[in-house]
């Protein structure tokens, strides 16, 4: 059962990957409407756990698989630690940058409403 989890991931890494960076930038978008818009604290957190567990942690693991069934630093985990470092570093300048934007199209949007 295992090998066939595992299988499965290694052959459609690729795929996964995709589906998993649409599912985080859904997050990261959900995470500023309910944080400007819905005024919300819970879905903020609760968007914020989503990009987390869409993002971050199954990216690491992904490369992990992957590494481990290549044992070489092959193209896939290449792009993979090229997303993380970016994340933390130029990312983040990107993310504030769409924070701001955010805040003031939500925030206009409110005073014409």
């Amino acid at each position: 059962m295992m090998n066939d989890i595992y299988g499965f991931i290694v052959e459609n890494k690729w795929l996964i990957l995709l589906v998993l960076e649409v599912f985080a930038w859904s997050a990261t978008f959900f995470m500023l409407y309910a944080r400007y818009k819905m005024h919300s604290d819970f879905w903020f957190k609760a968007a914020s756990a989503m990009l987390i567990m869409t993002g971050f942690v199954p990216q690491i693991l992904l490369g992990v698989i992957n590494f481990i069934d290549s044992k070489e630093l092959d193209l896939f985990t290449l792009v993979l630690v090229l997303l993380v470092v970016y994340g933390g570093t130029v990312g983040k300048k990107h993310v504030q940058k769409l924070d701001d934007w955010a805040r003031a199209k939500f925030s206009n949007r409110e005073m014409e409403d």
